[in-house]
């Protein structure tokens, strides 16, 4: 049977691992093929084989800056095994994250409704 670790080690991994990557990407991703990215989350699983990066970007197709995001996963790889101290280094995977979008449309419809209630006297 597998130990179990700390509780909220992961999470801390996470974090650690979200913070590296905004540095690296910052230094190593050209604005003009991806836009500006940030990173919004990062999910690792239990035995940190894998880490899901959630991103969004800003002045550039969401297809371009996942191509290019997904051509540096080898070399972010590698840039944090030299930096984290854990035994396995998890497996990139770059998932751009569709919440912000949506939060941006649920505002925009919240204003529209509330124009339209004002206008029609409701309120």
């Amino acid at each position: 049977m597998k130990p179990a670790t700390k509780p909220g080690r992961g999470l801390r991994i996470a974090d650690q691992i979200q913070r590296d990557l905004a540095e690296m990407i910052q230094r190593e991703v050209s604005v003009q093929r991806a836009g500006l990215v940030t990173l919004t989350g990062v999910e690792v699983t239990p035995d940190y084989a894998h880490a899901k990066v959630y991103f969004t970007t800003i002045g550039a197709a969401v297809e371009a800056a996942q191509q290019v995001l997904d051509s540096k996963a080898g070399f972010f790889h590698s840039l944090l095994f030299k930096r984290l101290t854990i035994h396995t280094i998890p497996r990139l995977t770059f998932v751009h994250d569709e919440s912000v979008v949506r939060g941006i449309e649920i505002d925009r419809l919240i204003e529209q409704a509330n124009k339209d209630l004002s206008s029609s006297g409701g309120v």
